[in-house]
Parts: C-alpha cells; structure tokens; sequence
C-alpha cells in the first residue's frame, strides 16, 4: 500500500510571512503553480490512487484539486478539520518578522518550533475563534483550539490516522493526503516514530510529495521524496 503525503502549495500567507494556522487563505499564483506540478510528478511516477484526503481550508482543498486534475483522476475525497494546519492562537494574521523585532527571535522560534509551547490565546469573542466561524458549526466547544502547540496538533492528526486513515490503508487502498506544514509534520512523527528533536526539525516544502510503501503489517518497506528541487 502506498500514502503519499503533499503539503498545499504556497498561500498567499506563506507569500506575506504572516502566521496562517485555521485562517482560510487562497493559495498564491506560485502555489497554484506548485499543486500543478506536484500531480504531473505523480502522474509522471505512475501513481494512482483509491482515495484522498484533506484539511477544510481552502488552500489545501484546492491543491488536492489541481493534483487530482493533473493527474485526470476522479476519486472520493474526505475533507476533515483534524488535518488543518495548527492553531496559532493570537499570532493568527500577524507577520512573523514583527513579531520577532516585537518580542525577540527566540521567542518566536519557541511559539514555531517548540513541541509543548502555545501561542498566546485567543479569547472567545475574536473573530479568529473557529467557533465565531460557521465552517465549523456543528464541532462542539472542545474540538475548537483557542490556541494549539505541536503536541495538541500531533494529538489531533495521530488519532485521525488511526481511526481513520490506517484503517483505509488496511483495506489495501493507496491514499493522498494533501494538508499542512504542521498537520504532515505531525503525521510524520506518528508514522516514522520520530523523536520530538527529529520532529521540531523537520522541513516540508510546499508541492513536495512524501511517498510512503507499506507491507500488509503496515511496516514501511520504502520511503521516497519527490520532486524536491523543483
């Protein structure tokens, strides 16, 4: 069984520095130019898939459907909140060079890179709040980050993949994954077994598809990274 995990192309976000997390941005011209020619890599290695997934923000939505049209492919698609991108809190819409000049590099690495650190909270009554957001109007209050480190993200998608995911790589179907910087990070980590050192220093560029084969115990027989000079 084989699950290739791809990081949505660059968004307009990515483009400003800003801090994204649930904010639901369009991808950038560069970023429409990457999911186009991550599904021609696919096409190219003769990969097919049974099924695909993604977060419920748009830029990972849309590089899924640039993929899957480079690739002329029409399969099922489930789009889940536990595969966003983490919750950055109150840095959500900030410039992260600001935010350095503003409280210090080494602060700003910790909020990015630390596992157990969270970024300052939001409050109920900001707009950010997923709850204020009707994408998200039937999850109950505890399903909606106020703020998130890595270690919540980590949480959220690990489980997902086991109750979900795992289960449809069992059944023998090859699987996509489109999502986030953090949300594959995480996935990563659970797969590999990672340490949270391999973890935090982990680099996964945008377009770049990480394509994972799996004997039937789900063992990884081989791994491979495609396309990453493009």
């Amino acid at each position: 069984m084989k699950l290739v995990l791809i990081r949505h192309g660059e968004s307009v976000w990515n483009k400003e520095n800003k801090f994204t997390g649930w904010t639901d941005v369009e991808l950038s011209e560069k970023g429409i130019l990457e999911a186009k020619l991550a599904g021609k890599i696919l096409k190219e290695n003769n990969l097919v898939f049974d099924l695909a997934y993604t977060s419920v923000l748009k830029r990972a939505i849309h590089t899924l459907d640039y993929i899957l049209d480079a690739m002329n492919l029409n399969i099922p698609v489930v789009k889940d909140y536990h595969l966003n991108e983490r919750h950055y809190g109150a840095l959500q819409g900030l410039n992260k060079e600001e935010m350095r000049q503003k409280y210090g590099e080494e602060q700003v690495h910790i909020w990015r890179r630390s596992v157990d650190v969270r970024p300052p909270a939001l409050d109920y009554n900001d707009k950010r709040y997923p709850g204020n957001d009707p994408l998200y109007k039937d999850l109950s209050e505890k399903d909606l980050p106020l703020t998130e480190s890595l270690a919540d993200t980590i949480k959220r998608t690990s489980e997902y993949y086991e109750k979900e995911i795992k289960q449809r790589l069992l059944e023998n179907k090859n699987i996509l994954v489109v999502a986030h910087g953090n949300s594959l990070r995480a996935l990563i980590k659970h797969i590999e077994s990672l340490s949270d050192e391999e973890v935090v220093s982990l680099e996964i560029g945008t377009g770049v598809p990480y394509i994972y084969e799996f004997d039937n115990n789900l063992n990884i027989i081989d791994k491979k990274i495609l396309g990453e000079d493009n």
